[in-house]
């Protein structure tokens, strides 16, 4: 692999958003999304009694791909964006599940939020968001309420296409929300059929 053009070094790591199948450096716009890579002497060297996961995340001469999603700012600065597994992809367009959830948690009556990708016929995937209110609040919103609000603050392809209210989102016991078990909770919803908007 050649070497990279303004790799950031943080202690005795170097750091780089890249384009994991390639494993070229993306632009440094602020933009392009790619995976975060570390490297250093501080950076684990595998799994253990795992060579399959190890060659999987440790490539191009001791790059650890990290499993984040992040772009580079012209200046160095890193941004980390999502984990690649939540990422959404509707439409062609990736979308950020943690900008979406940072929209919703702005909404008075949201609790805990969450966003996972529902499979769509047309789109491919779209936003599903699980949200759990407040308690006590006098007037719940609706669904249509809580896009509109998202659709005043994202992006048109990002604001979700479902929401759906639950009273609590599903958690490890460190409190942690179980993405996955709400990625099988979409799948379970369906397409929404040939819905463009």
């Amino acid at each position: 692999m050649k070497a990279r053009q303004g790799v950031r070094t943080v202690g005795l790591t170097e750091m780089d958003v890249v384009d994991p199948d390639s494993g070229a450096s993306v632009k440094r716009d602020g933009l392009t999304l790619g995976e975060i890579v570390l490297r250093g002497g501080s950076v684990m060297l595998g799994y253990l009694k795992d060579p399959e996961g190890t060659a999987k995340c440790m490539r191009d001469n001791g790059w650890f791909y990290t499993g984040d999603v992040g772009v580079m700012h012209p200046d160095g600065y890193m941004e980390i964006k999502d984990r690649s597994k939540d990422v959404i992809i509707s439409g062609g367009e990736n979308l950020s599940s943690v900008e979406v959830e940072s929209v919703l948690y702005s909404h008075p009556a949201t609790n805990e939020a969450a966003v996972v990708a529902r499979p769509d016929e047309f789109w491919g995937e779209t936003p599903c968001a699980f949200v759990s209110l407040k308690a006590g609040m006098e007037r719940k919103p609706t669904e249509k309420e809580m896009m509109e609000f998202c659709r005043g603050r994202l992006p048109h392809y990002m604001v979700p296409k479902t929401v759906v209210f639950k009273e609590e989102l599903p958690k490890t016991s460190t409190g942690k929300i179980q993405k996955f078990v709400l990625r099988e909770m979409a799948k379970t919803l369906g397409s929404p059929g040939t819905s463009r908007m």
